[in-house]
């Protein structure tokens, strides 16, 4: 599934980055890597964008750059 798909408060880790764009290679730098742990904390009223938590970081992600993280439950 991916990051964008998956339940809030819940811990999965990161199985696979699918994007190789600027955008994926910046997401992995700040810890979105294969093997990490992620947890989504919230969506924006409108769904666009979420706030999720990686290891000890929060980061907000667009809908379309957590299209293309998959996640599987930890």
């Amino acid at each position: 599934m991916s990051l964008l798909n998956a339940p809030t408060a819940r811990r999965m880790r990161v199985t696979a980055v699918r994007s190789r764009n600027a955008a994926s290679f910046r997401l992995m730098e700040m810890g979105l890597i294969e093997g990490a742990e992620v947890t989504v904390l919230r969506r924006a009223p409108l769904g666009d964008p979420m706030h999720v938590r990686v290891g000890d970081s929060e980061l907000s992600l667009r809908n379309a750059d957590a299209e293309s993280i998959d996640v599987a439950p930890f």
